[in-house]
């Protein structure tokens, strides 16, 4: 495989230039790579929420609904309420502009919030969410840097989460929508004026009591509020249109992005019959809804969507990235198997069906861990438990407080992602904030007592809190131990120190009594159960419309059942599952055909 280029280092003037969580920085002596993988969810430098009603249970970090552009050979990345935007070359490193496009009339606390950002001719033009009339619209030919202007002072299209698409016929589309209640839209827009042509048009609607996944709740239990219907979005490939949307709530592992087809850009839509197109309701970042999807230079096509936290408030959240693609049969699909395990950047053109996942397992899941202190709740188990909901937290920020995880045995080390959480936080955080870093040092041991330096950020000027570092040569060891030099913001405080390499055992055998128990009076509900195998750490199971269309997959660690109540009504399936352990994945079952 082709290796991309060492990132470069940061200097303080640079200290707005964040990372995707395969960006590496200083290689002071550690053993870095060169970049070539990443893991999700992305480490970008996430502003805190600025709304202080969302904060009350603790400042914390916050963003959702990202859009990517490839404009001119550049991608641009926006987000809700980052107070700016990133911008990359190589989806590698990530640039941060300080930018706010909301003018002193507009009194709302949302900064860009759920944003529209799409390319017309040599023109980038992006514009938030509003109810009002009175929001401009940007543009620019250089965003790069902060250079944009007003393309039109007030947009009567007036939209929440609203996305566009300039047609290769040159007609401009708008499309919105985010309730419980009213449907997703569509209308026309004039592409020199900018203003709406004529009346929208209803388009999509749920169906909820067809569609199991689109039902409200956790485990789409629907027992209740209705689910929301949001983040409208448009690809055309093909000749034909794919309307993508999110459902059923942001702060549900569930959180997914379906979507319709349709040979005109305002319908009407078919419901795709493989639904959710993308869906991660397990794993350690669960949820991938409110989403859009975009080519990289080589034309693969990529979906960047919303990652769920949802502890100190339902919108606390993350980004998280996807290969996604087209089958032959014109089937959109999202590979989120192993989605926040490390995966291959693209050097070129590939096939989406084909897993990016690198084969580096998990090799920490549950294992002892050691601590220099421990807030009262905050256990240190936790930083090892696979859920960016828990996390461990050391009684202090100071320099020295530290977390070590042993392996279990001598394994091979490939990379490394530290997750950091907000524990703490300092009441002035609201909004973001560009001065601000982490430093750290990573050791490492074969036997708990003689440690040596694998990594050192002692001197990073940079906030990376989801950093991914990826070794330049794999290390043989067994114990890894954080140590804190500085805090960007609150105490030490970490929700998953994971380690990605092979283990020296076997292979967890193949699953044995895999049935699956599908309701007869709602064939939106199943129940998966599964004979529990000594040697798996989890299991993937893997569902699709067709044998050769398991596009789908759900995660689930130290247990043998699960209730997948995702199913849409009226639809046949065909089930399989694997299971894995850090020594790799095991065999798959022979398909099932479920009616």
């Amino acid at each position: 495989m082709k290796i991309l280029p060492k990132s470069r280092a940061f200097t303080t003037h640079t200290a707005k230039a964040v990372a995707f969580c395969f960006l590496l920085f200083f290689a002071f002596g550690s053993t870095f790579a060169q970049t070539r993988t990443y893991c999700n969810p992305i480490n970008l430098d996430y502003g805190f929420t600025p709304i202080p009603n969302f904060s009350e249970a603790g400042r914390h970090r916050a963003t959702a609904d990202p859009v990517i552009v490839n404009f001119k050979g550049t991608y641009f990345l926006f987000s809700t309420n980052q107070w700016g935007y990133w911008w990359s070359k190589d989806l590698s490193t990530w640039n941060f502009v300080s930018r706010k496009f909301l003018l002193p009339h507009n009194k709302v606390y949302d900064e860009l919030c759920a944003p529209a950002v799409w390319a017309m001719d040599d023109t980038l033009y992006v514009i938030g969410s509003t109810h009002t009339k009175e929001f401009a619209i940007w543009k620019s030919t250089n965003p790069t840097v902060d250079d944009w202007e007003i393309a039109v002072s007030a947009f009567e299209g007036a939209a929440w989460d609203p996305a566009f698409l300039y047609d290769d016929d040159k007609r401009l589309y708008l499309y919105y929508g985010s309730s419980n209640f009213y449907p997703l839209y569509g209308w026309e827009i004039n592409p020199k004026t900018l203003q709406p042509i004529g009346e929208r048009k209803e388009l999509v609607r749920l169906h909820d009591d067809q569609h199991g996944w689109e039902r409200f709740g956790d485990y789409n239990d629907n027992i209740f509020l209705k689910p929301f219907i949001e983040g409208a979005w448009v690809d055309k490939h093909n000749g034909k249109y794919y309307f993508q949307y999110g459902a059923p709530g942001t702060e549900f592992n569930g959180y997914a992005d379906g979507v319709y087809v349709s040979d005109s850009p305002l319908g009407p839509f078919t419901y795709q019959k493989h639904n959710p197109f993308c869906y991660k309701p397990g794993g350690f970042v669960r949820g991938a809804g409110h989403g859009g999807s975009f080519k990289d230079t080589f034309g693969n096509w990529w979906h960047i969507t919303t990652g769920v936290v949802a502890v100190k408030n339902n919108f606390e959240r993350r980004l998280v990235l996807f290969p996604t693609g087209f089958d032959n049969d014109g089937i959109m699909y999202s590979n989120t198997t192993f989605g926040d395990y490390p995966h291959t950047l693209p050097t070129g053109k590939a096939d989406h069906l084909t897993s990016r996942f690198t084969g580096w397992m998990l090799l920490n899941y549950n294992k002892p861990v050691q601590v220099s202190s421990s807030l009262s709740g905050f256990t240190p188990n936790f930083a090892v438990d696979e859920d960016i909901k828990t996390y461990w937290s050391a009684t202090s920020a100071n320099a020295g407080e530290w977390l070590q995880s042993d392996l279990g045995e001598v394994s091979t080390v490939n990379a490394i992602q530290i997750n950091y959480a907000d524990q703490d936080v300092d009441s002035m955080y609201l909004g973001k904030f560009t001065n601000i870093y982490h430093q750290y040092r990573l050791w490492h041991s074969l036997d708990g007592k003689k440690w040596q330096l694998l990594v050192d950020k002692s001197k990073n000027k940079t906030d990376v809190p989801h950093d991914y570092i990826e070794l330049n040569k794999p290390v043989e060891t067994r114990f890894i131990k954080l140590e804190n030099l500085h805090m960007a913001t609150g105490k030490f405080a970490i929700s998953g120190l994971r380690v990605f390499g092979k283990g020296k055992g076997k292979v967890a055998n193949a699953v044995k009594g895999f049935v699956v128990l599908r309701q007869e009076d709602d064939k939106r509900n199943a129940w998966l159960k599964w004979y529990p195998e000594s040697g798996a750490q989890g299991y993937n199971i893997h569902y699709g419309i067709a044998p050769d269309k398991l596009y789908s997959s759900v995660m689930v660690y130290n247990k043998n059942e699960y209730y997948l109540k995702a199913l849409d009504k009226n639809t046949t399936y065909y089930l399989s599952i694997e299971p894995f352990n850090e020594n790799g994945i095991g065999q798959r079952t022979a398909v099932m055909k479920v009616e």
